[in-house]
């Protein structure tokens, strides 16, 4: 299950079993931002929106999959997603599908992957989307401290989801996606079961 470079990797013991009490138990114990998982804009901006002040029908809704696994290494330019600009309209989750959950164990997941330059970010911002998805472990680069693809959507009241896999199969199609957090306090992020359903 990937983390963040630098993270805690999540801790899941069988505190409880049937054979020794009776009952099957596990203690559970990971970072709110381990695996896939949903970024409230609370993650980065002070004072910002966290994932308990969202209604629960926010993690749902249509979606739909722009295809940028050709752009390899580079950023991922408005040029490379406008010809859906008309799907964009009509959705309020757009997911990246780069290709690179194919890395999702291995050293490489953590590198040179594509992210969205600051324009395209902007580009999607403007649309009536909910959030945005990707199947990679950040819409930053690797090591970036500025965080600004992060800033673009939360200051637009988006949520992110991070870690998607399978996207490949879902180019093309319409379906509303799914990526309901566990609601706590404060919630800044949280792992999610991100899935696409079809009528």
């Amino acid at each position: 299950m990937p983390v963040y470079p630098g993270t805690k990797p999540p801790r899941i013991v069988d505190s409880c079993t049937i054979r020794r009490h009776g009952f099957a138990e596990k203690l559970v114990s990971l970072y709110s931002h381990t695996g896939t998982h949903i970024d409230a804009p609370s993650h980065i901006l002070k004072g910002a929106a966290g994932l308990d002040d969202f209604a629960a029908g926010h993690f749902l809704g249509p979606g739909r999959v722009l295809d940028v696994s050709a752009v390899q290494g580079a950023p991922i330019e408005i040029a490379h997603i406008e010809e859906h600009e008309a799907e964009l309209r009509n959705v309020e989750y757009a997911l990246l599908h780069s290709g690179r959950a194919r890395y999702w164990g291995d050293a490489k997941y953590f590198t040179s992957y594509p992210v969205l330059s600051a324009p395209a970010a902007r580009w999607l911002a403007e649309f009536n989307l909910k959030g945005i998805g990707i199947d990679m472990i950040s819409v930053d680069a690797p090591r970036s401290t500025a965080m600004t693809i992060h800033k673009i959507f939360f200051e637009k009241n988006m949520v992110i989801v991070e870690n998607l896999t399978g996207l490949e199969a879902l180019v093309g199609r319409e379906f509303i996606f799914s990526c309901l957090p566990l609601k706590w306090a404060a919630g800044d992020g949280s792992p999610v079961r991100a899935v696409a359903l079809f009528g």
